[in-house]
């Protein structure tokens, strides 16, 4: 994309000037427009956010099925049911190895494997479990905290927005209170020490 505008800008100039702005065109446009993500990049994206906001139900279901079940298989598949995609498969895949007596550890070590957002929570099962600390007090607090995140998140979002929301007035209003408001002035007095001299 960026070649594509440095070589439609020099065409589309020509002469001395089309190269080199050409050039500022194409280097503004790598630096500052976005990357085209490949479809499979978007879907993971895609997941991820989903993981984020599905994270603290999961985390207080699970905190309610670990005390409740009297296995973590049992819990893990319950809140697997519970919760929908995409955290429903990895749970759901992490219950079907806790039936089969792998440890613990591993199968909740294997949550994250490909998913950093959920390290908070991997970290979390992994303690408790081999502790033998009831989890309950642990995946509330994580909950309680992936809330707060998520909160304080979605007000620098709003405070963001409202900043963006300011700028296209200030470049409506500026130029308009520059012509009505200063160059009056400006060339009143310019006519005004014209005259004196």
């Amino acid at each position: 994309m960026p070649l594509v505008a440095l070589l439609g800008t020099a065409a589309l100039l020509g002469g001395r000037l089309g190269l080199p702005a050409g050039t500022l065109v194409g280097l503004a446009l790598w630096r500052w427009a976005p990357a085209i993500r490949s479809p499979s990049a978007r879907r993971a994206a895609r997941e991820q956010d989903g993981i984020v906001r599905q994270l603290p139900l999961t985390a207080d279901l699970l905190a309610a099925c670990l005390g409740t079940c009297p296995s973590p298989a049992e819990a893990a598949a319950a809140v697997a049911r519970s919760v929908g995609a995409p955290m429903s498969t990895r749970l759901g895949g992490v219950a079907a190895q806790l039936s089969l007596g792998a440890a613990p550890e591993d199968c909740w070590g294997q949550l994250a494997a490909d998913c950093p957002p959920l390290a908070p929570l991997t970290r979390c099962l992994i303690r408790t479990s081999l502790s033998g600390a009831p989890p309950a007090e642990a995946l509330s607090g994580l909950a309680h905290a992936q809330r707060a995140a998520a909160s304080r998140a979605a007000h620098a979002r709003v405070r963001r927005a409202g900043v963006l929301a300011t700028a296209p007035l200030g470049a409506c209003f500026l130029p308009a209170f520059v012509l009505i408001g200063v160059v009056p002035v400006v060339v009143g007095l310019t006519t005004l020490f014209a005259r004196r001299i």
